[in-house]
């Protein structure tokens, strides 16, 4: 048969007998990625979507640089024309005014450093990350799904897994079909050798195959500030003060993204004080950069609470069911404070892809060579998710530090960015998802540590004759040391568990 009339058989199997080699739930980030990487493998694949009209979200909107190469690597570096993406080059902490920059590393060394040896992003005197509205994304990507003669694109509702009725086996998906005659939904049902689901951070499946449940401790809340000068162009800006941590950054040539944390109970967020609007605009309005003030209020005249989005952290989970595998935030998932969730979903896909290829495993319906892949899927992609996943929280407990001890790890690590070389080098290769050792994050983390435990014993002492206050420097030490194996330890062992 030629290619011409497989593609037409494969096609008739899709629409009409809804059965194809790969079914995929979620037309987002990580489903889109999957089902274009699959179908340009050979496989048949079915991408079922509840709604694909162009999604409004607040996050999935900065695609690190190590995420722009697994993007090239997968055919799809096309998704981010045409949509005012804007080129991002590194980040800017800004502590109690002071600001320091981080730009991503010159001269990465892809091959060295463990990224993509023939991408051009990785091999360019600095690599590029790009920023840009969400929704338009995510259409370019279904877009470019649409194009490829492998996939078949269907609105329809999944609302369940279908069994095997002699095995634990999930042949496919039960779903609801909008029926245009008589705009009621109908059930529909999609058959696979292999379910692939990818439904994002609120997913309706994960409680059925995995026993882990996300832990949230705090939300961003979502400004789009219009023409805002930034205190360094082209750069995410992180303001750090004395309340949670302040992201923005430009998201197109006159949108810049402000995301405010906002951990659970706080007290200047009480009803009493105004609720949310009453504390961004007493507590997170005045620590801003003046510059960036104007502009961030004229963003809450309307009254109104901003959207916002629970800040989850989900361990990653070995994939053991026969037939189904879940993936993308349905799996795994990390603060978003350092923006690597889009560059771990294309890294993974990029893995996914490789451990599935028709070479080595020709039939999808083959369950152990299904299963033994992805055994090794789950602890392949650690040398850059454990990174992401790690920095993610690790970070996030600094920058929201409330106590002493990890405000003194807080001013430990700016202080350290400050000191320029690798202190920068280092930390930002890990950010932009280019430097995949995981030794090379903990190295950097205990480095700010013992930085952190230099300034406060020197803070304690001042000089020569505050000797006599050693001891209770020594003691400020141990504690600072103690709050930072608190801070990271934890976070590993998640990644070593299967």
């Amino acid at each position: 048969m030629s290619s011409s009339h497989l593609h037409e058989a494969n096609e008739q199997r899709r629409r009409v007998h809804h059965e194809a080699d790969v079914v995929v739930v979620g037309a987002g980030v990580f489903g889109c990625a999957a089902a274009f990487a699959l179908a340009k493998q050979g496989r048949s694949v079915l991408l079922l979507e509840r709604w694909l009209k162009e999604p409004d979200r607040i996050v999935g909107e900065l695609l690190q640089p190590g995420g722009v190469s697994a993007l090239e690597k997968l055919g799809m570096a096309d998704c981010l024309e045409g949509i005012d993406a804007v080129p991002v080059y590194g980040y800017q902490v800004v502590y109690y005014g002071n600001g320091v920059q981080i730009p991503y590393p010159e001269d990465a060394g892809a091959a060295a450093q463990g990224g993509f040896h023939q991408s051009k992003n990785e091999k360019s005197s600095r690599p590029v990350g790009k920023a840009f509205h969400h929704g338009r994304f995510i259409s370019q990507l279904r877009k470019a799904c649409a194009d490829q003669p492998n996939i078949t694109i269907v609105e329809t509702e999944v609302t369940d897994t279908i069994t095997s009725t002699v095995s634990t086996q999930v042949l496919g998906v039960e779903s609801r079909t909008l029926n245009p005659a008589t705009g009621e939904k109908e059930k529909d049902y999609y058959f696979g050798q292999l379910t692939i689901i990818a439904d994002g951070y609120a997913s309706k499946f994960r409680k059925q195959f995995i026993d882990k449940t996300p832990i949230v401790k705090s939300k961003f809340y979502a400004l789009e500030l219009i023409d805002c000068p930034l205190p360094c162009p082209n750069h995410g800006t992180v303001i750090l003060g004395d309340s949670s941590p302040v992201l923005l950054y430009q998201i197109g040539t006159h949108e810049t993204r402000a995301l405010i944390d906002v951990p659970e109970g706080l007290k200047t967020a009480t009803p009493a004080k105004g609720g949310v609007r009453g504390h961004i605009k007493d507590v997170i309005l005045p620590s801003l950069p003046k510059a960036v003030q104007p502009c961030f209020e004229a963003a809450i005249a309307d009254g109104k609470i901003p959207r916002s989005m629970p800040n989850s952290f989900l361990p990653p989970s070995t994939q053991t069911e026969k037939g189904v595998v879940v993936l993308g935030d349905a799996m795994n998932m990390r603060h978003p404070l350092t923006g690597g969730g889009m560059t771990v979903a294309f890294n993974d896909v990029v893995l996914l892809a490789e451990l599935l290829s028709p070479e080595r495993i020709p039939s999808l319906a083959d369950t152990d060579k299904i299963q033994a892949a992805m055994k090794e899927f789950h602890w392949k992609r650690k040398n850059l998710s454990s990174i992401i996943n790690i920095l993610a929280m690790a970070l996030y407990s600094l920058f929201a530090a409330n106590d002493s001890q990890l405000k003194a790890l807080q001013k430990g690590c700016f202080q350290y960015f400050k000191k320029g070389g690798n202190c920068i080098d280092g930390p930002s290769g890990l950010l932009a998802g280019i430097i995949r050792q995981p030794i090379v994050l903990v190295y950097h983390f205990f480095a700010v540590a013992l930085l952190s435990i230099w300034i406060v014993m020197q803070n304690t002492m001042g000089s020569f004759l505050g000797l006599w206050k050693f001891p209770l420097a020594i003691e400020q030490s141990v504690l600072i040391f103690w709050k930072a194996c608190v801070v990271i330890f934890p976070f590993i062992a998640s990644e070593l568990r299967t």
